[in-house]
């Protein structure tokens, strides 16, 4: 299964979905068959009815009918693949029998990545399918207020506008509105009326903040990410910077060529690295690896005392990267991000070559949590893939 198989899944128009080969090129739909849904929100029963109900309400749409053909590829493979973690994130309360899937959108863009990915689906293609899987229910709720879990971790209130804007940095907000319906209309429920209603608000406050189908405008790149980040500032108007390190992040699997990359432009740069780290204190892959992060972190926080420039070269492909990039910002750092990727097959090739003692197997396992940087995270973000 390559890229041409899986583009040629999106019907031409007036077409009809071949769900047989849909299933043939994503295998892991097939557990939707058997995946049951809450009654509440999902009446119509189990999630693979859903998502055929999905996909056939997302090509009924206007507003997917009058995107150009790449568009609606995408808009289409994420449709198809927007529950595909439902049934491995399936959660029966053993109480009231409740049925619920928390982190099906997060989970489901990880595995779509994968897949994607094995398929040799084009970068910028693939992650503008799995950033739709990620968050595709948000336009459901965006006017409720919650709680922000952003990377302040303050319990700042985050308002439609900071909604509207963060995600128009990170997907395509005509696509996402135009999923979000469909995935309002594929479905049996008793509040489809108030979520419809939302996702209308949603796109009218994107066309007022000039950011439906671009990322809304900042003043410059600082004051983009200290708002992000949960500062009081209004994107118009330009923020202080005070001076720090100017800062490289390197992302990637192990073995994509960060090392490399490195060497080759930045020679001259003091670089801090949990590999260097390992070898400085005699530590194997995996061992200590607490001992080894805090090696690494006093190396950074040195540099960053001095205000010099510097590279911190690692994986940085979850959840994790946060901590790097919150210690960095804690010192003003300016910070570039950037992210590097080869196919599975030259990756592993390439681990096997190097004198490392982490094997196929362990990059596998990190697979589970790669999510490669947004364009949120960092003043300048470069994807080499």
């Amino acid at each position: 299964m390559n890229w041409n198989d899986i583009r040629a899944l999106v019907p031409t128009p007036g077409g009809v979905p071949d769900w047989q080969a849909c299933l043939a090129a994503f295998p892991a739909l097939e557990y939707a068959k058997t995946t049951p849904q809450s009654p509440v929100y999902h009446a119509e029963g189990d999630v693979w009815t859903h998502t055929m109900m999905v996909v056939e309400a997302l090509l009924a749409l206007p507003a997917y009918q009058a995107l150009g053909r790449a568009d609606q590829e995408v808009v289409f493979l994420a449709a198809l693949l927007h529950d595909i973690a439902k049934y491995s994130t399936t959660v029966h309360d053993p109480v009231t029998g409740a049925i619920s899937q928390p982190g099906h959108s997060r989970k489901g863009a990880i595995d779509a990545r994968i897949a994607l990915w094995d398929a040799g689906v084009p970068f910028h293609v693939r992650e503008a399918i799995c950033r739709l899987i990620s968050v595709h229910q948000v336009p459901l709720h965006a006017f409720e207020q919650r709680p922000s879990r952003g990377p302040d971790d303050q319990h700042k209130m985050k308002t439609p506008e900071f909604r509207v804007r963060h995600l128009s940095w990170q997907v395509d907000l005509r696509l996402l509105a135009t999923l979000a319906e469909a995935d309002m209309r594929g479905r049996i429920c008793t509040d489809a009326s108030r979520a419809l209603d939302n996702i209308e608000l949603f796109r009218e406050l994107a066309l007022e903040e000039g950011c439906y189908g671009q990322p809304r405008a900042f003043a410059d790149a600082h004051t983009r990410v200290a708002y992000f980040r949960g500062a009081d500032v209004h994107p118009d108007y330009s923020l202080h910077q005070n001076p720090g390190s100017k800062v490289i992040v390197m992302s990637g699997l192990p073995a994509s060529g960060k090392d490399t990359w490195v060497a080759k432009h930045h020679p001259a740069l003091p670089v801090v690295s949990f590999d260097d780290a390992r070898e400085e204190l005699g530590l194997r892959h995996g061992k200590n690896e607490g001992k080894v992060a805090h090696h690494a972190v006093d190396k950074a926080k040195e540099l960053l005392r001095a205000g010099a420039p510097f590279v911190w070269n690692a994986t940085h492909i979850g959840q994790l990267r946060e901590k790097t990039l919150g210690l960095l910002y804690d010192y003003h750092a300016e910070v570039e991000l950037v992210y590097l990727e080869r196919p599975r097959a030259e990756l592993f090739s390439r681990n096997t070559r190097r004198d490392t003692s982490l094997t196929n197997k362990g990059i596998e396992s990190m697979l589970l949590k790669w999510e490669p940087p947004l364009l949120t995270e960092a003043h300048s973000v470069r994807y080499l893939a």
